[in-house]
């Protein structure tokens, strides 16, 4: 079996979320790449997890499948590692990403791309303030249980604006 190129991958991860916008009506594909591109630097699996990281969660694909069709192992298994499970609380899942080192990386990009101050300007003022605190306390669980440089380079590559609450 081949196994696919980033940029396989990444075309597959626009396939899958063809049509699909997230909470500001922007194309879903550019958060995944955006949490990808802050995972880039640390190797290809990681932005290869981070270009799929709500593949099974909000499309058809499933983590069998996508190891059928090329994508490592080691990629499908953080994307399985992050994803939402029906039934389980999200601080009980923040908790249990924390707890797989390569996983919690890949929530912190995701986390600092859903946290950008510009993204969540265009959100309702109660929906941006419940969304503000879950962000924030699922990041006083992940960034503790990270190395710290790495938090820092994804920080800085995904939301700079929350380098202060690192170093603060």
């Amino acid at each position: 079996m081949t196994t696919l190129t980033v940029a396989e991958v990444d075309a597959l991860a626009a396939q899958a979320h063809a049509g699909q916008v997230d909470k500001i009506g922007v194309p879903y594909v550019e958060h995944v790449r955006a949490v990808a591109h802050g995972l880039a630097p640390i190797g290809d699996v990681l932005e290869m997890a981070g270009l799929l990281h709500d593949v099974i969660e909000d499309t058809d694909w499933t983590a069998e499948r996508l190891v059928a069709a090329g994508v490592p192992e080691a990629a499908v298994a953080l994307v399985v590692a992050v994803t939402k499970r029906p039934g389980v609380p999200y601080e009980e899942m923040i908790r249990r990403v924390a707890a797989d080192p390569p996983a919690c990386l890949v929530k912190i990009a995701d986390n600092a791309h859903n946290s950008l101050p510009e993204r969540a300007a265009q959100l309702p003022q109660e929906k941006r303030a419940r969304l503000a605190a879950k962000y924030a306390a699922a990041r006083r669980v992940l960034w503790p249980a990270a190395e710290q440089a790495q938090v820092a380079g994804i920080v800085q590559r995904v939301n700079p604006a929350l380098l202060a609450e690192l170093t603060g």
